[in-house]
């Protein structure tokens, strides 16, 4: 049973994310602003699904780790401690700059605020349940690489 800040947590996300969607307007850009922002959106959603496919059995919509789970730290968790969310903002900010939105700019500033938070928290689980987390931890950025 997962506990209630972890609900609390993905009930939050999914509702922006939710909102952010019901205020579709498109808006026209140029040729070159429309492919930028669209490709960017694309390799967010595509970050996204790699990450999604590596967690394989170990994926849980909660914060708090898997019984048994393996920490994946290779592929694209090499260059990002949460892919997933990293892939989410690269599409949430983009598509409001492709649609020069400032509702969904707002939104996509709400689901940062939200994912680094919700990522504090998962870490500190994380950092109980695996012993290298930390080691991990400086070694990778949270959402997008440490250079």
């Amino acid at each position: 049973m997962p506990k209630l800040k972890d609900v609390v947590l993905v009930s939050i996300q999914f509702f922006l994310m939710l909102v952010y969607f019901l205020n579709v307007e498109w808006f026209s850009l140029n040729f070159m602003e429309h492919f930028i922002w669209f490709y960017l959106g694309v390799l967010g959603v595509a970050i996204s699904g790699i990450a999604l496919l590596q967690l394989n059995v170990n994926l849980s919509p909660f914060p708090t780790p898997k019984v048994n789970s393996k920490l994946i730290t290779n592929g694209v968790f090499k260059i990002s401690r949460h892919p997933i969310y990293t892939g989410i903002l690269i599409f949430m900010f983009s598509f409001s700059f492709w649609l020069g939105d400032g509702y969904k700019f707002c939104v996509s500033l709400a689901i940062l605020a939200l994912f680094y938070y919700k990522t504090k928290y998962e870490e500190s689980l994380l950092e109980n349940t695996f012993d290298h987390y930390i080691t991990y931890k400086s070694k990778t950025g949270r959402f997008f690489p440490k250079f």
